[in-house]
């Protein structure tokens, strides 16, 4: 799967994921009022809104970029109806030939661990029958149970030729309360970069590994070491736009090749009617807005190169 979104980015000129994160606020008014009108104020009734919104956006973005990033906890606040909604928007998403990079933070070990990483890129047996469950083509996976707790996915993962982005150094203002402590000198994410590179090694693509790392935009001289330490991993990195990483703080994180790197925007995007800048295309015209902001987002980003 590393080699379809390395294909994609190349074919779109575009290192960028949509990070489809629905909040009801979000959601236009037209969309909510017509769900609540068929499904009643219920929780069946915010999934549909959620669907019909995502739906909007994967529809009017969909030739531009090579990938999106539902954010798991966004459906599961809504119970049972929220986590369909996320089941059809994977299987929308993947309709429209586009990559899908599950952003569910799961890490644990054993068989808990093989338990998530089956549930969400591997397949299940029942019976005579095997089902393929959310089916997402990568994970991001939290690494600090070690070993134990990552092997399991990655063994899903080179049985499905699918992929892992696993948290090495996050865009949140506290991650480094822990993550920059220093380790014989050196600090931790720079100890969990070079394992994700070793696990890495054991799950090559042409090119890239299909392990990769989420490294925050808001950190771009962390990026740059760790740009070194993990030379085949790609990076995928939130924290641009709304969280203050800028287009000239990426450069770090790619390769020379232009590669190595996709970058997420969420509420940049699909919140984008509600900016100032494309408030003319007002509410109604939401995804028209979302396509507009992910063209502004892509001449920016090619700005650096």
């Amino acid at each position: 799967m590393i080699n379809k979104l390395v294909d994609k980015i190349k074919k779109t000129n575009a290192p960028i994921v949509v990070g489809l994160d629905p909040m009801m606020s979000y959601v236009p008014k037209q969309i909510t009022e017509k769900a609540f009108q068929d499904f009643g104020e219920t929780l069946e009734g915010v999934a549909e809104a959620i669907w019909q919104y995502n739906k909007g956006i994967i529809d009017a973005t969909y030739d531009l970029i090579p990938a999106v990033k539902p954010q798991i906890a966004m459906y599961e606040q809504f119970g049972i109806p929220g986590m369909t909604a996320f089941d059809k928007t994977v299987k929308y998403a993947k309709e429209k030939d586009l990559v899908v990079i599950g952003d569910v933070k799961r890490g644990d070990i054993g068989s808990t661990s093989a338990a998530y990483a089956t549930a969400h890129l591997g397949k299940v047996q029942v019976g005579s029958k095997t089902y393929s469950l959310f089916d997402e083509d990568f994970a991001t996976v939290n690494p600090y149970l070690g070993t134990d707790g990552i092997k399991p996915f990655v063994d899903v993962c080179k049985d499905e030729k699918k992929g892992l982005f696993i948290l090495v150094k996050t865009s949140n203002p506290s991650s480094g309360e822990f993550q920059d402590r220093l380790i014989e000198g050196r600090p931790l994410y720079e100890w969990v970069g070079e394992q994700v590179a070793k696990w890495g090694e054991d799950h090559m693509g042409d090119d890239y590994s299909y392990i990769g790392a989420v490294v925050g935009a808001t950190y771009p001289e962390m990026g740059k070491v760790l740009r070194k330490i993990m030379p085949k991993s790609y990076i995928l990195v939130p924290g641009y736009g709304a969280q203050g990483g800028t287009a000239e703080g990426l450069r770090p994180y790619f390769n020379e090749d232009g590669l190595g790197a996709i970058v997420n925007s969420s509420r940049g995007i699909i919140c984008a009617y509600q900016q100032e800048k494309y408030a003319g295309f007002g509410a109604e015209n939401y995804a028209d807005a979302s396509r507009q902001a992910v063209l502004d987002m892509i001449e920016d980003i090619q700005s650096i190169f």
